[in-house]
């Protein structure tokens, strides 16, 4: 037989439905495929860089208190001296660097005023040694060892206008610190926990901030990395870094401090794949996945099965000319092989047409998705895919026996048919399940009570501004009536917060570690509607610098430790960075941090009678109009500065973005998975009625109703759809519990939602179903024997 031209031939054969298996399976394919490259790049991360499996980050590990009663802390920030300390006392260690971030997504300038953003890393000179990047122009050694210079990634140099070599910028943080470029390297990929835009060589911080980078002790700001020799295990170098800790730290101070400090080597490219959220959320994109592609592959042999009664005579008289079961194999893996290949020309179309919409929902470039390695994968993927969708029906048409040439062939094959609808059902169960429970939590994170209100809240961050210049922005933003109030703030609660740690007066014993929350004016408090429960606020008749409010948990933690047994309002403490301070106020404890990522120690304010970094803007009513007057007073004050002035709540929306992509996957996985499985159960429930339309007439002409003969079939499916649905619930419940563990709130998981869940798809395929049936049902029963 020629086979290629029976398979083009049959290609748009109305009864075999091929264009609409081959528009669901590639519709499954290109969401089930992006997904999983999506899941491929996050276990991909950091391998792109030479040797990468022998590069480490120094982890710091403390064990505060005393025997029996130790809390054990791990950090990935080091000391200053203790990544080139290992280079130098470690024989193993091949090369060490260290680096400290200088601002996220930072504004910076031109001379010429001319405004760009981008992220700032201090680095020193043997940072591309241990994580190398191509350079375009210039020596990154040589660069990184001169103060006041920096390195620029091709992007950036391209915004400028390409040859920025020699030119100087000034970070908006530091104005008056000109750093010259000196070089251009490669972008970083995408697939790095280590982002960055700018590296200002590390010599040059003593011109920005305190130059800890010979520190063996405290200041903690550094990112340290290591590469070790080839063959080197990490956990042998233990002792030589403890020797080295010995030589250099004191050990004995620590111990009277009751505190027991560490280093340990986490490797590089599990930094990312090690990461719990990141495990988890890899492990839920993997069954979506896993869900949508299965859906499709049985969507497509439920559909290819369904026509097995009339492609029956077809393939006996195959047979009758002398086909055997190995031809109609062919045949058919033929068809199936080439129905795959359309499905994933089509499967890349969708992908490129909705590039935008999956980046977004993804947060990655598409480009970065589809590396060789991934390509590679996708490929056994495919290859697996149509071994399945080829053995199956191949295997039951081959077996189709020669006589139903001659009579009607009624085997149903209701047994694959059932099995395959049963996956069907139970996979979008789950994804729509699943997709409820996510929405509902999604909701939690953007509006559970933080213990304080920040509606109709602007702010800006004052970043680089000395006083006189922050007051002036206060006084002009007062006197707009739309203005309800302002405040300043060292720091914002929903940020990360440095810690600091507490002291009772002479005493070197430290008690715990806090959330540090800075400074903050005497209108802070009142603006953030933060309660004062014991003692007073601050005040700027009266309050005094070294005055500080703490939370809740604070006052009671040190109450206990102290044993103070009237409270520890008019105390007076030490807090490293602070010094001497005396406890004024008691607040309600507030959310640090975010839900997903909790900071669960006590926190502490510092009263500031100086306008702080961030002001904070309560508006009478956040109408556009209203934001616009606040924005065209601040680009008055600064014409030259590229203006950003974020609603508070939009920046908690954002610091759950990736809770928000993992809703918009499911979303998409849900609603494809969804309309697949009514695909395939449409073409299951046709089947069916053609196959059973001599019974149906002689029920109608025996008397039954429209109403008999819907319940005949709706009770043939219940029995299947049932079973469906309780393990697709029990899945979902399984997942979203999974994903939950780490929020410090979450949606109740009530029986209601997973019975609600399961009704409304119950409903919609019990509709389908239905309105199916519906046209044959009502057909004249007389015409429809005399056709049979």
């Amino acid at each position: 037989m020629n086979n290629f031209n029976l398979i083009i031939r049959s290609l748009f054969k109305k009864k075999e439905n091929n264009i609409i298996k081959i528009l669901s399976l590639g519709t499954g394919l290109a969401v089930g495929l992006i997904i999983i490259s999506k899941v491929f790049f996050e276990l991909s991360y950091d391998n792109f860089y030479p040797d990468s499996e022998r590069i480490y980050l120094i982890q710091s590990v403390a064990k505060v208190g005393t025997a029996g009663n130790e809390e054990t802390k791990e950090y990935v920030q080091v000391s200053g001296a203790i990544a080139p300390g290992m280079k130098a006392e470690v024989p193993e260690v091949e090369s060490a660097t260290r680096i400290t971030y200088m601002g996220w997504k930072t504004p910076f300038y031109t001379p010429d005023k001319k405004y760009y953003t981008g992220t700032f890393i201090m680095a020193d000179s043997c940072f591309f040694d241990v994580l190398p990047r191509p350079m375009i122009v210039g020596n990154a050694k040589e660069i990184l060892a001169r103060p006041l210079y920096a390195l620029v990634s091709e992007s950036i140099a391209q915004k400028m206008g390409g040859n920025v070599v020699g030119q100087s910028i000034q970070h908006e943080s530091y104005p008056g610190r000109r750093i010259t470029i000196g070089g251009i390297f490669k972008d970083v990929p995408e697939n790095t926990h280590l982002k960055y835009d700018i590296v200002v060589s590390l010599v040059s911080i003593k011109n920005f901030s305190y130059d800890g980078s010979l520190d063996w002790l405290g200041n903690d700001r550094y990112l340290g990395y290591v590469k070790l020799m080839p063959g080197t295990d990490p956990a042998s170098l233990a002792p030589a870094i403890r020797q080295m800790q010995e030589r250099n730290q004191s050990m004995e101070d620590m111990k009277k401090a009751g505190i027991d400090l560490s280093y340990t080597l986490l490797p590089l490219e599990k930094l990312n794949s090690d990461n719990p959220e990141a495990k988890r959320m890899t492990l839920l994109l993997s069954a979506i996945a896993f869900a949508l592609i299965f859906t499709s592959i049985m969507n497509y042999i439920l559909i290819l099965i369904s026509t097995l009664v009339n492609r029956g005579k077809v393939i006996s008289i195959y047979k009758c000319y002398g086909a055997e079961k190995k031809d109609i194999s062919k045949l058919i893996f033929g068809e199936t092989f080439f129905h795959l290949i359309i499905s994933l020309v089509i499967s890349i179309l969708l992908i490129f047409c909705f590039r935008g919409t999956a980046e977004e929902i993804l947060s990655v470039s598409v480009d970065s998705l589809f590396s060789l390695r991934t390509c590679l994968f996708l490929g056994i993927i495919c290859i697996l895919i149509s071994l399945i969708i080829g053995f199956i029906p191949s295997y039951l048409f081959s077996r189709i026996p020669v006589a139903s040439v001659f009579r009607n062939l009624t085997g149903t094959r209701r047994g694959w048919k059932m099995a395959l609808l049963f996956f069907q059902l139970l996979t979008t169960t789950f994804l729509v399940t699943l997709l409820v429970i996510v929405s509902r939590q999604y909701d939690v994170l953007v509006n559970v009570d933080p213990g304080y209100n920040y509606e109709k809240l602007l702010y800006y961050r004052a970043s680089g501004m000395n006083e006189n210049e922050r007051q002036k922005i206060i006084d002009e933003l007062r006197a707009l009536s739309e203005v309800e109030m302002i405040a300043t703030a060292d720091q914002l609660p929903f940020y990360s917060q440095s810690g600091n740690n507490v002291f009772l007066p002479n005493d070197e014993r430290e008690l715990f570690n806090i959330a540090d929350l800075y400074g903050a004016d005497e209108n802070y408090l009142s603006l953030m509607k933060i309660p004062i429960i014991e003692g007073k606020g601050f005040d700027k008749e009266t309050s005094n610098k070294g005055d500080v409010i703490v939370s809740r948990k604070f006052a009671d933690k040190l109450s206990e430790i102290a044993n103070w047994k009237d409270g520890a309002i008019g105390k007076d403490i030490r807090i490293s960075e602070h010094d001497a301070c005396r406890i004024v106020g008691v607040y309600n404890d507030i959310r640090i941090g975010s839900v997903s990522n909790e900071d669960r120690r006590p926190s502490a304010i510092f009263y500031s009678d100086k306008p702080a970094e961030f002001i904070l803007i309560k508006m009478n009513e956040l109408q556009s109009d209203n934001i616009q007057k606040v924005y065209d007073v601040l680009k008055k004050i600064f014409p030259e500065k590229d203006i950003t002035l974020p609603i508070y709540k939009d920046s908690i929306v954002q610091i759950y973005y990736s809770s928000r992509q993992f809703l918009n996957a499911i979303t998409i996985g849900g609603i494809v998975t969804l309309i697949i499985t009514l695909i395939g159960l449409i073409g299951y429930t046709t089947h069916e009625v053609n196959r059973r339309r001599s019974e149906i007439a002689i029920r109608r002409v025996n008397g039954a109703t429209i109403s008999d003969i819907l319940k005949l079939f709706v009770k043939d499916n219940l029995w299947i759809v049932f079973p469906a649905l309780v393990c697709g619930g029990i899945a979902a419940a399984i997942a979203a519990a999974k994903w939950m563990e780490d929020f410090s709130e979450k949606t109740e998981l009530s029986p209601l939602l997973f019975i609600s869940c399961g009704t409304a798809v119950l409903v919609t395929v019990l509709s389908v179903v239905c309105l199916n049936c519906l046209y044959t049902a009502n057909q004249n029963p007389v015409d429809t024997l005399k056709t049979d």
